[in-house]
């Protein structure tokens, strides 16, 4: 077997996924997953602190891209007109692999506290990356925090609807409508 193999990190999240979905998070050893992926366990290593880690592959690459989206709006944008940029770009680097573990990764996590628990962490990190972009931005505080929030429940709403096997929109289609939607709600608050 290769030392390095291509896209080896996908392949442990596909491979992580298959298991948990067959035996559960819990009955499922990092041995396992690394010998379905037809990798070692130093591979898996390599990739993931844990099998927790598995299922949060990619948040520092998507926090990243929000980041950047929201660094490169505009001088002119407002702080979710920024937050639209930042998801844009995030949508844009979506893959057909993301879309296809969709539904297996969420109906996984619904099967473990733990795996709840660092799914709550995930959004909270990636609503810390735009928000830091934000106030890099010289967006006060409280305005960037709020923006980001609002950005995290977008996405989060788009990507569960791009994910469904009946959708035909693109995600950063879905990404502007569910910001726009959410825009419109906040001033109904009164």
């Amino acid at each position: 077997m290769p030392r390095w193999e291509p896209d080896a990190r996908e392949r442990l999240v596909a491979a992580a996924l298959q298991l948990f979905s067959e035996q559960g998070y819990d009955n499922t050893a990092v041995a396992e997953i690394a010998e379905r992926a037809g990798l070692t366990r130093s591979t898996f290593f390599r990739h993931f602190p844990d099998k927790r880690e598995v299922l949060a592959a990619g948040q520092e690459i998507l926090s990243r891209l929000f980041a950047d989206g929201i660094s490169a709006a505009s001088a002119d944008a407002t702080p979710l007109t920024a937050v639209a940029a930042g998801l844009e770009r995030a949508a844009g680097a979506m893959t057909p692999f993301n879309r296809e573990l969709g539904p297996r990764l969420h109906a996984v996590i619904a099967t473990s506290a733990e795996l709840q628990e660092r799914d709550a962490l995930k959004q909270v990190g990636l609503a810390a990356a735009m928000a830091g972009a934000l106030r890099a931005r010289g967006v006060p505080d409280l305005v960037a925090t709020l923006a980001a929030e609002l950005g995290v429940l977008a996405f989060k709403e788009a990507y569960a609807a791009w994910v469904a096997a009946d959708n035909q929109q693109e995600l950063g289609d879905l990404a502007r409508t569910a910001l726009d939607r959410l825009r419109a709600t906040v001033t109904e608050l009164g």
